[in-house]
């Protein structure tokens, strides 16, 4: 069933693509980084692809996971809302910005892993294999850890689903509450001003798959259209991190989307 959703896409979205960006991908091409990006209007369907191929396949969810955790965990009140607090248990992490109590809007921006991996011993596992399945959100494998899946490969998605699913957010078309829609909407703004707003979440894959994978997805509404994106690279190393929103903003500005500010 998965495969056939994903067939669907592929089909949506080439018949409104045309051949290979080369505005686009000169961007990739500069950094000398395998990538790929997806940039699609909810209300035209008009989309730009840049590495299709690479576009269709399915890589680990990582961090962008959290979008749709948002929304499981606000619909399962497995945390209160925007303000509901993780009592920090004085464990240190690399990460200096998980080391304290976290709010549900603090630790999606900074990715914390323990609060969300505490989010999934609340839900559990059952109750994610449904909500997975009514997203149609990439692909799930059997068996899998309750609280790595998003983290050790066993969740993917190719940047193509991301977008629709995307879609799928923004319309409220998925089986969540109106209150869960409206908190995850808060939380994933990034930038916001007069002329556009974006929301968006980061993912890394890290150090527990080969090859590490980057990813940034999002949209960005403007005063006449709402655009979905998916953007993923193969990291090389952690300097390479900055270039998925660095990559995404360029493009964006060069399909004039957003502007320079």
């Amino acid at each position: 069933m998965q495969k056939c959703l994903a067939i669907i896409f592929f089909i949506f979205f080439s018949a409104c693509v045309a051949a290979e960006d080369q505005a686009i991908a000169k961007h990739f091409a500069q950094q000398g980084i395998d990538g790929a990006i997806v940039i699609s209007s909810l209300h035209s369907g008009r989309t730009f692809i840049h590495n299709e191929s690479r576009a269709n396949h399915r890589f680990p969810v990582a961090s962008t996971f959290k979008i749709l955790n948002t929304l499981i965990s606000l619909e399962e009140k497995a945390i209160s809302g925007i303000d509901g607090v993780f009592k920090w248990d004085g464990h240190i992490y690399a990460n200096p910005d998980w080391n304290h109590d976290q709010t549900l809007g603090m630790a999606f921006k900074v990715s914390c892993v323990w609060c969300y991996q505490e989010l999934a011993r609340r839900v559990g596992t059952e109750k994610y294999r449904n909500y997975l399945r009514k997203s149609a959100y990439g692909e799930l494998h059997e068996p899998f850890d309750g609280t790595n899946f998003w983290l050790d490969g066993s969740l993917e998605i190719s940047a193509i689903e991301q977008v629709g699913f995307l879609k799928k957010v923004y319309q409220r078309t998925l089986p969540f509450s109106p209150s869960s829609y409206e908190t995850l909407r808060q939380i994933m703004v990034v930038e916001q001003n007069s002329a556009y707003t974006i929301r968006a979440k980061t993912g890394f894959t890290g150090r527990l798959k080969k090859p590490q994978i980057g990813w940034y997805v999002g949209y960005i509404e403007t005063s006449n259209d709402v655009w979905v994106f998916a953007m993923n690279l193969t990291v090389r190393n952690e300097k390479d991190l900055p270039l998925r929103q660095m990559l995404t903003r360029e493009i964006l500005q060069e399909k004039g989307l957003i502007d320079n500010r």
